[in-house]
């Protein structure tokens, strides 16, 4: 897509500009509308027809989870992004159940916020390293009712592979070393060292067959 369309829905004025500036400041974003409420979201939505909707959970006439329900149950084409100052496991858990696409903090990083947006909008999922804990959570206790497989979970949040890593990681279940995959990705050795090194740290592993066996685990590729 050429630029991302955006419409907001926060009952705090203050909020919703201060999201706003922080979305116009970056080049390929666009925020086209504004709601105050749940039942204004909709009817935003229906117009506008937006890529991701930015809600708030708490709102008057209708809060976020119904909204994301809703759009859920008219199968209309937006991405949901909830972003909220509320981590509780009640909120998240009906969230996610209710179909949202991601659920941030509100006290998230400008880098975080505006990833998690173009993540949404490209069709993934994004969930912040709390909320993803609280769905691993009810998964492993047998609360499977959720619109997010553990997988996902894993792959979009948790662990945070980046491309490159995700490519060196493919290299490393083919059994090539450091100067292989230096070659083949045409970087230092030094380089692809370090690479492997982070991939290592974010997958909490200390050898090659516990890499191996974690990203075979969890579907990483």
């Amino acid at each position: 897509m050429d630029k991302i369309n955006v419409v907001l829905a926060d009952d705090h004025v203050l909020v919703r500009d201060g999201i706003k500036a922080l979305l116009e400041d970056q080049e390929g974003i666009e925020v086209i509308d504004e709601a105050s409420n749940g039942k204004e979201a909709l009817s935003l939505i229906a117009n506008s027809k937006p890529h991701v909707l930015i809600v708030d959970i708490r709102m008057p006439e209708m809060n976020g989870i119904e909204v994301v329900g809703e759009i859920s149950k008219l199968n209309l084409e937006v991405k949901t992004l909830v972003l909220s100052m509320h981590d509780s496991e009640e909120y998240v858990v009906q969230a996610i159940q209710a179909g949202a696409d991601g659920y941030l903090l509100k006290g998230a990083s400008k880098e975080e916020f505006l990833k998690a947006v173009t993540k949404v909008a490209s069709g993934g999922k994004y969930f912040t390293g709390d909320v993803s804990a609280i769905i691993m959570k009810n998964f492993v206790n047998g609360n499977t009712n959720t619109a997010v497989s553990p997988e996902i979970v894993l792959k979009e949040s948790v662990f945070n592979l980046t491309k490159r890593e995700k490519q060196i990681l493919g290299l490393v279940l083919e059994f090539k070393n450091n100067k292989d995959i230096a070659d083949e990705l045409q970087i230092s050795k030094r380089t692809a060292e370090v690479h492997r090194f982070n991939l290592m740290k974010k997958l909490e592993v200390s050898n090659l067959k516990e890499l191996i066996d974690k990203a075979k685990s969890h579907a990483l590729l």
